[in-house]
């Protein structure tokens, strides 16, 4: 499918916050400059949704963080960590986030899903029987065939200064 971009065109941004965190501090020791990423992944088309989902710790440090999101004009979806008694943690949104991006698909022209998450590709195929779907995470940390079978995959890895803070 030839990927089209156009100032009309009304786009769906969902962010797999966690899997986006977790690549960019194991590639870089670094922090995702959200802002960056919402920028590219709109590209000046219409935004029409922007959702992080996110995930609550026991310490509850994240508040700020997710403030800053939403100032950027970001819903979030909140979830808290769960903990086992066997002490394994578990914070997953991959269900919330394809719900959500098949409800509103039929309002969109792009779903743009940020993640790396080899998960989300029974999710991007069944979305473009109705849509275009873009990816967009870090290249170096995303399953080969998300980058196959979306439309348009845009690698956080290119460029990692523009779309990272505090790289050591």
């Amino acid at each position: 499918m030839t990927v089209i971009k156009h100032k009309e065109q009304r786009v769906g941004v969902f962010i797999d916050t966690q899997n986006l965190y977790h690549s960019a501090r194991n590639l870089y020791q670094a922090r995702v400059n959200f802002g960056a990423v919402l920028k590219d992944a709109v590209a000046g088309r219409k935004l029409v949704r922007a959702v992080a989902y996110v995930i609550r710790t026991e310490a509850g440090d994240e508040k700020n963080f997710f403030e800053a999101l939403e100032k950027l004009g970001i819903e979030t979806k909140i979830k808290d960590l769960q903990v086992f008694h066997t002490g394994t943690k578990k914070g997953d949104w991959d269900v919330g986030l394809a719900v959500d991006a098949l409800k509103t698909a039929p309002r969109l022209d792009t779903v743009v899903i940020v993640s790396g998450d080899g998960d989300f590709v029974p999710l991007v195929e069944y979305l473009q029987t109705m849509t275009q779907v873009e990816v967009i995470s870090f290249g170096k940390s995303t399953s080969t065939k998300l980058r196959e079978v979306a439309d348009d995959f845009t690698d956080l890895s290119e460029n990692p200064r523009k779309y990272l803070m505090g790289s050591k």
